[in-house]
């Protein structure tokens, strides 16, 4: 009998396979932080969304008995998470922003951008919102650096009077768009488009021009763990300091912002040299469950737009 085939004999219940994900991937010293932050919540995660079931209510299942098949599956699919070192997003398939579920594979990084968080921060709070705009003002949108299409189809359910435009250098990633815009139904409202940055864009303005580009520099990159370089290195290559994009999306954005209109931006821990660099320009850091610095917002008329 094989090691796997002895797991399976073994474990029955989903407590059975939490306890043991956790104590292998312990033991395994795997990293986290797509979506998940210790090992006890990456195996919930796992196990959770392979069985299809609410991945934020796992004490009610914990004692639930499993089919022969389940089990299998689980114990499989921990496996490839120790010795694969994959995300447990690219093995189940599936991501979530604020619940909100999106299919990913390895052509896209994992989505857990803070602005998924900030939108739905500012827009459900029932009290609207101090710096970005009301959501049926917003007439046009623009993804720069969309990957799997996440914060477009968001950007598409927030502010539903909008075309979206999505943008990505990777046609790869445009596939797995794709498959998300399908998947929620915003085919119609989102238009997808290769190209680098702005390019594809010539002589288009917007409401609002969202952004979520690569923004790891170099030494970080030098450091990462296998988890994050199962993902495309393009994905989050930001240059030296990690800037090289966002001072490209700065210099271009008054030309594609309509008066009245702003730009949200996430840039990772780039707030010094930017405010530095940048000493003209009047960021509005936006504060999130796991930063106060990550993200800033910047009107048309701040970048000199009238």
């Amino acid at each position: 009998m094989s090691n796997l085939d002895e797991t399976i004999r073994e474990l029955q219940t989903l407590r059975d396979y939490w306890r043991y994900a956790i104590s292998r991937f312990n033991a395994a010293d795997l990293s986290y932080g797509h979506g998940t932050t210790t090992a006890g919540d990456d195996a919930a995660f796992l196990l959770l969304d392979s069985l299809d079931l609410p991945i934020d209510a796992l004490d009610p299942f914990l004692d639930a008995r499993l089919l022969p098949a389940e089990r299998r599956l689980l114990a499989e699919r921990i496996e490839a998470r120790v010795t694969t070192r994959k995300p447990s997003a690219y093995l189940t398939g599936r991501s979530y922003i604020q619940g909100v579920r999106f299919l990913v594979d390895e052509r896209v990084i994992v989505p857990r951008s803070h602005i998924g968080e900030i939108l739905f921060n500012e827009y459900l709070n029932g009290q609207g919102s101090a710096l970005l705009p009301d959501p049926m003002s917003v007439e046009s949108a623009v993804d720069i650096c969309t990957g799997s299409g996440c914060l477009a189809v968001i950007a598409a359910k927030f502010f539903p009077m909008a075309s979206v435009d999505a943008v990505d250098l990777s046609a790869d990633a445009l596939e797995v768009a794709k498959l998300n815009l399908a998947e929620h139904e915003v085919e119609d409202q989102v238009e997808l488009h290769q190209g680098d940055l702005f390019a594809p864009l010539a002589g288009r303005t917007y409401d609002l021009i969202i952004t979520n580009p690569p923004y790891v520099d170099h030494e970080a990159l030098d450091g990462y763990p296998p988890e994050f370089r199962a993902e495309p290195q393009m994905a989050h290559d930001g240059g030296a300091d990690g800037l090289d994009l966002v001072r490209q999306i700065l210099a271009d954005a008054p030309a594609h912002l309509n008066p009245g209109g702003g730009m949200i931006c996430e840039i990772g821990s780039g707030r010094e040299i930017l405010e530095e660099e940048f000493p003209h320009l009047e960021f509005q850091w936006i504060e999130t469950a796991e930063s106060q610095d990550a993200v800033f917002w910047i009107s048309a008329e701040a970048l000199g737009v009238s």
